[in-house]
């Protein structure tokens, strides 16, 4: 759809602020002055990535996605968002002239005023896009990616896993990240390298703790065995992007036989005594192209979800990550609220959507507000290794959210100081919306 200009605001030179809010886990989003440039992609891999690739910023714009706030600078607050989850727009806003915004979208939208300043604005429109619900408190966990990347082996899972309880690390769940996969697409084949996934399972289940995996449900990586023999399974001219060295095309989950293996998948790992699955780069489940079924992408993107609850069993825990915000409302019980962390405090592009400390704070902290109101928030792992840079201040991040603490370094490789701290991070959430 084309942009149709919906409304003026007056602003105060100096003092105004635009709020954007970005399309997915990943997305930048924040409050801008008028004259700052607020973080666009590096480059269009990224725009794919990280961004809505079908929304493109044009250059002197602000846009968000199903949200966009003012704060003229007089106190009061206009938002302009999202009908509900399953119709999310893009929002602009730009100075038409010194002191005046012209609001447009490409779809509809609902017009809000408020008092009181941005952040309680915020929290008062979160509060009205979700059914009330509440959030447990979700205990800590650890995590293989920021230790072993993808070269885990299941012995490295059974070290940590008596490690923990040797330092008395409290993580109720283990979850298995990338690297036990034989291929982006193929969750049931292991990596010869990885050794046997039934054995790490096993040794976690049979402590009293939870077992977590990790898929990417939507993406079919071009070597694999999936977009070998099941052409018919994909999503035509649907391009996700390019990672783990080859070009990965998406599943259309509308087709009888993709939904059906979607299912299986998940059902299979329930079977194995797994009860949380992080969800990864589920942007590419809302990507557009030709479906078997004639649905627009959003709606494509919750059936998808609606599937992996299906075989994953109404009381796994669904954790999102590079997936698209509103569309996922009332449909995960966790949600990466930030792009993910690194060893390094600034992104090797400069591009904030991309792995950093700077990123994933930036965006964590503006997107605090949606913890316990349309899920539980994950703010990304504890790394506070000695080689983590500006790690006492990731840490202190962490510590100032509600959301899910989960620890990710090898936990021989930490100091005194990391132990201690890591220990003391690892608390179950906040049940109180923030």
């Amino acid at each position: 759809m084309s942009f149709a200009d919906i409304g003026e605001i007056t602003c105060v030179p100096g003092r105004a602020r635009v709020f954007e809010h970005g399309w997915q886990s990943w997305s930048p989003t924040g409050a801008y002055g008028l004259d700052d440039a607020p973080p666009r992609p590096a480059g269009e891999t990224i725009q794919v990535l990280c961004y809505r690739p079908e929304t493109p910023v044009p250059e002197g714009v602000f846009q968000g996605e199903g949200l966009l706030a003012v704060e003229p600078g007089d106190g009061s607050v206009e938002l302009w968002s999202a009908p509900g989850p399953s119709q999310v727009p893009s929002i602009r806003a730009r100075v038409a002239e010194p002191g005046r915004l012209v609001i447009s979208a490409d779809g509809p939208v609902r017009h809000h005023r408020a008092e009181g300043g941005l952040a309680q604005a915020l929290r008062d429109w979160a509060d009205t896009m979700a059914e009330p619900r509440t959030f447990p408190a979700v205990p800590p966990m650890w995590c293989t990616w920021y230790g072993y990347w993808d070269k885990v082996t299941d012995a490295d899972v059974i070290e940590n896993l008596e490690l923990a309880s040797r330092h008395g690390l409290p993580a109720d769940m283990f979850l298995i990240d990338d690297g036990y996969e034989a291929e982006i697409g193929d969750w049931l084949e292991g990596r010869p390298g990885f050794g046997s996934l039934e054995r790490a399972v096993d040794a976690v289940t049979a402590t009293g703790r939870r077992a977590g995996i990790w898929t990417a449900p939507f993406l079919v990586g071009h070597r694999s065995r999936v977009f070998r023999e099941h052409p018919e399974w994909l999503v035509d001219g649907a391009y996700a992007g390019r990672m783990w060295n080859q070009d990965l095309a998406v599943l259309d989950v509308t087709h009888p036989g993709a939904a059906e293996h979607l299912v299986t998948v998940f059902r299979t790992f329930r079977a194995m005594g797994i009860t949380h699955f992080k969800l990864d780069y589920l942007y590419a489940g809302a990507l557009a192209g030709e479906r078997h079924d004639d649905l627009d992408p959003i709606a494509a993107y919750r059936r998808g979800l609606e599937l992996i609850r299906e075989g994953g069993g109404a009381e796994a825990t669904l954790h999102g990550c590079g997936a698209p915000m509103l569309p996922s409302i009332g449909l995960v019980d966790i949600m990466r609220v930030s792009p993910d962390i690194a060893p390094t405090l600034l992104p090797r592009s400069g591009d904030i959507s991309q792995p950093s400390q700077l990123g994933a704070r930036l965006t964590g902290a503006a997107r605090e507000f949606l913890h316990a109101r349309w899920w539980v928030n994950d703010p990304d792992c504890i790394i506070l290794r000695p080689e983590v840079e500006n790690r006492e201040q990731w840490a202190a991040h962490i510590a100032g959210t509600g959301g899910l603490r989960g620890a990710s370094d090898p936990i021989a490789a930490l100091d005194e100081w990391g132990l201690e701290t890591t220990r003391r991070l690892m608390v179950p959430t906040a049940t109180d919306p923030s």
